[in-house]
C-alpha cells in the first residue's frame, strides 16, 4: 500500500472516531510511519487518535505529536479530585494539595490511606481539561 492511500485510510478512520474532531488532527505518512499532530482538549482524545489508526493495514508505526490545549484551572482540577475522593468515605480530600505548573502540568502532594485513593486522585487530575502531565507525589500511609 502506498503512503497516499494509507493516509486516506487514516483520515477516514479518524472521521469515524467519535471522541475526536478529525479536523483538529494532522496526518503525515512516510514509509508506513504515521505522524499525528494538532491540538485537542483532553488526554483521552490524544490517545484515541493514535489507537484508532495503530492497527490499520500498512501502518508500521505511529508517532503521536498531538498536543493538549493548555487551559488548566487549578480550582477545576482540585474540585475534580475532591469530588472523586469524596466518593470514598475514608478519604480526606483536604490532605491533597494541587498545584498547576507551567503548560498544563499538575503536581499532586499530600497523603491518602490507600493506593486506590492515590490512583483516584491521579485519574481525577487527568480528567481535567488541558492537563498533559501529572506529577504524583501523594504518600500512602
Amino acid at each position: 500500500m502506498n503512503d497516499s492511500t494509507l493516509r486516506q485510510d487514516i483520515l477516514d478512520e479518524l472521521n469515524f472516531e467519535p471522541s475526536i474532531d478529525a479536523a483538529d488532527i494532522g496526518v503525515a505518512v512516510e514509509n508506513g510511519i504515521i505522524t499525528l499532530s494538532g491540538r485537542v482538549d483532553w488526554q483521552y482524545q490524544r490517545i484515541a487518535a493514535a489507537d484508532a489508526v495503530r492497527d490499520l493495514a500498512g501502518v508500521v508505526g505511529v508517532t503521536n505529536k498531538i498536543e493538549i490545549e493548555h487551559h488548566v484551572s487549578a480550582l477545576d482540577v482540585k474540585k475534580r479530585i475532591e469530588d472523586a475522593l469524596k466518593r470514598n468515605a475514608e478519604v480526606e480530600a483536604q490532605a491533597i494539595k494541587v498545584a498547576v505548573l507551567d503548560g498544563g502540568k499538575v503536581r499532586l502532594d499530600g497523603w491518602v490511606h490507600a493506593w486506590s485513593e492515590r490512583r483516584a486522585a491521579e485519574q481525577a487530575a487527568w480528567a481535567a481539561a488541558g492537563v498533559h502531565a501529572v506529577e504524583d507525589h501523594i504518600s500512602v500511609g
